[in-house]
């Protein structure tokens, strides 16, 4: 995807979108963890969100809706807020935050790894580059041999 097409998708919505498709993946996924007898207490404020972390059990919980269509698990690693920022900042599996867990994937199914491990991983897979984000593709039968957990998620 061009810069000019990231702009466009940015200023039509797109990443907004996304934003409220994780928050909903978040509910579904804390739910889910819940009802297995973890629990998932989420920081609200910015402040705690930066020093801290996502949550209080340290888990980075990330939605990854094209897997199925794709066969891979995209880990990101790098980010950008907006497509004309210049610089990068670290995230997902290398953020510094309280986060030792890393879940990721669907409403129907979800991985727990370890993010020390996918550290090491890393290196093993095929990077990706986009306008906002940096990261590396799992292939889904790696994921399932990787993961600490993979979990069928919970119906509504």
């Amino acid at each position: 995807m061009s810069q000019q097409q990231a702009r466009e998708k940015y200023a039509a919505g797109y990443y907004a979108d996304k934003l409220e498709e994780g928050l909903e993946f978040q509910d579904i996924a804390t739910r889910t963890l819940y009802q297995r007898g973890v629990v998932v207490v989420g920081y609200a404020s910015r402040r705690f969100q930066k020093s801290q972390g996502e949550n209080m059990l340290g888990a980075e919980i990330k939605h990854d809706g094209r897997f199925r269509e794709t066969g891979n698990l995209y880990f990101e690693t790098e980010e950008k807020a907006h497509p004309d920022r210049p610089s990068w900042m670290k995230s997902g599996i290398h953020r510094g935050d309280n986060a030792w867990l890393f879940v990721i994937g669907d409403e129907r199914k979800f991985w727990v790894f370890s993010t020390k491990y996918l550290r090491r991983l890393e290196r093993r897979y095929p990077k990706v580059e986009t306008a906002t984000s940096k990261g590396f593709l799992m292939p889904l039968a790696d994921a399932d041999g990787y993961c600490l957990r993979a979990i069928e998620a919970s119906g509504e």
